[in-house]
């Protein structure tokens, strides 16, 4: 009678846990009624701005971190870069809006110093809180994993890893032979597929991780048939760990689940965050360096004869070729299908142009390239589309780092990978750590990046 009625399957993300909601209101409480507490001490009046305060701390610090399962060293050391973080952001605005001189500065001396130290008390008694609820029986939850391989010992490691996760890991099930099983799991066999409906039964499991490969189907859809008859709830762990994953999420397409393998970070609310920065930041430093620009494009003229910028193609966003501009450092300009790249002592460098070189002020102009659209301030560095079609015959996921628009500088320039890849092995690392990039790219890392590369204008000695 159902089977004509239409049936979509939907996928949710998991439910907030009990912990992260107490850590949302904990750090944002602990901050205001300290505030608060550091005045009645004092006896100092509350008055409108005091509460004015309170109101914008409590915004700014919600939702707090879930640190209970933290080290509480790592969680010391968080709390207290967050805290000096915040204090920077209020005294500024402070300084700016001339308001600091309607508080007690007693009150806000005990404020600044107490709170991270009642924050870090407070994770203390959660953690304690946490610890002492997972080891009750009851919240205890018993767990086995079906496949006995390589993927199954890391799904096993994930469970066990730390005391705070709760789980008691029972074995695996598998009916592979013994050379088929990693040695690491061959002492915690308890048996075949067809003797894990009874295991659950007889032992109260409560949950079944199943890292059988995907070609596996017939046997897995018989193990989900014989398990229908259980209570457990069922885990089905992608066979995707000897893949590189770049951006890896779990998408629903109605009702369709889609597993992200390779995507680019820059999707939805985080393309905007990305393309504002760019923006904002590259007018604000093209205001700044101004005067630089027109020093420079002064020097390049006169140093030797030809045009101030050069202008090359490059491989942009989604393999797409842009033109790059930068200030001519040599007297030569290849732009075609064989690019030799600048070597050190190369004779093409100009005098003022090994200088620019050096200090990277020959990429200044790419902050146009930033308003443009066509590049980001922080991304792979784009190579010559002749260095492209070379290295991505020969170089492992080459391309991939081609699904974010190319930077004026990036994760791989500030961990040394700058200059001349004269070498295979210098062009893998480069990608490396472009890729690596990709899979950990946040805001706050790009501004790590851009302060690491300040640094390195002025100390780097891989630029020729």
């Amino acid at each position: 009678m159902f089977e004509d009625r239409p049936y979509k399957r939907t996928f949710y993300s998991a439910p907030q846990s009990v912990t992260s909601l107490a850590a949302a209101f904990l750090e944002p409480t602990i901050t205001v009624l300290t505030f608060l507490a550091a005045n009645l001490y004092l006896d100092a009046f509350i008055g409108r701005p005091e509460l004015v305060l309170c109101l914008l701390v409590f915004a700014l610090t919600f939702p707090g971190h879930n640190r209970f399962r933290q080290n509480l060293i790592a969680a010391g050391v968080d709390i207290v870069s967050s805290w000096v973080v915040l204090m920077g952001v209020l005294l500024l605005c402070g300084y700016v809006t001339r308001s600091l001189s309607y508080f007690d500065q007693d009150a806000l001396l005990i404020w600044v110093v107490a709170t991270p130290v009642v924050q870090w008390l407070g994770v203390w008694v959660g953690r304690r809180v946490v610890l002492h609820q997972l080891a009750q029986p009851e919240a205890r939850r018993r767990a086995i994993v079906i496949g006995a391989g390589p993927q199954g010992v890391k799904v096993m490691r994930a469970l066990t890893l730390s005391e705070d996760k709760g789980v008691d890991f029972l074995g695996y099930f598998d009916d592979r032979a013994d050379a088929r099983v990693d040695g690491l799991a061959m002492d915690q066999v308890k048996g075949g597929l067809k003797d894990v409906a009874d295991f659950i039964r007889r032992h109260g499991v409560h949950e079944v991780f199943i890292t059988l490969p995907l070609g596996s189907q017939p046997r897995i859809v018989e193990l989900l048939e014989q398990m229908q008859d259980t209570t457990a709830s069922l885990f089905f762990v992608p066979d995707i760990f000897g893949i590189s994953i770049i951006q890896g999420r779990l998408q629903d397409i109605n009702g369709v689940p889609i597993v992200g393998i390779c995507e680019t970070p820059f999707t939805g609310t985080n393309e905007l965050v990305k393309r504002v920065s760019d923006v904002v930041l590259a007018s604000i430093i093209l205001v700044l360096i101004s005067p630089i620009l027109l020093a420079i494009a002064i020097g390049v003229k006169m140093s030797s004869p030809g045009p101030v910028i050069f202008k090359q193609r490059r491989t942009g966003l989604d393999g797409e070729d842009i033109t790059v501009y930068k200030f001519r450092s040599m007297t030569t300009q290849d732009n075609g299908k064989v690019v030799k790249q600048a070597t050190k002592g190369d004779a093409r460098i100009t005098p003022f142009g090994a200088f620019i070189r050096k200090t990277s002020l020959d990429e200044l102009p790419q902050f146009f390239n930033v308003l443009q659209g066509r590049m980001s301030i922080v991304g792979p560095r784009p190579h010559a589309i002749a260095h492209n079609e070379e290295y991505r015959r020969i170089v492992k996921a080459y391309m991939v780092r081609h699904k974010v628009k190319p930077g004026i500088t990036g994760w791989a320039q500030v961990n040394g990978q700058r200059g001349e890849t004269d070498t295979v092995d210098k062009m893998q690392a480069r990608v490396e750590y472009d890729l690596e990039y990709l899979r950990n790219w946040s805001l706050a890392l790009d501004l790590q990046i851009i302060v690491r590369t300040i640094r390195l204008v002025f100390f780097d000695r891989n630029a020729y």
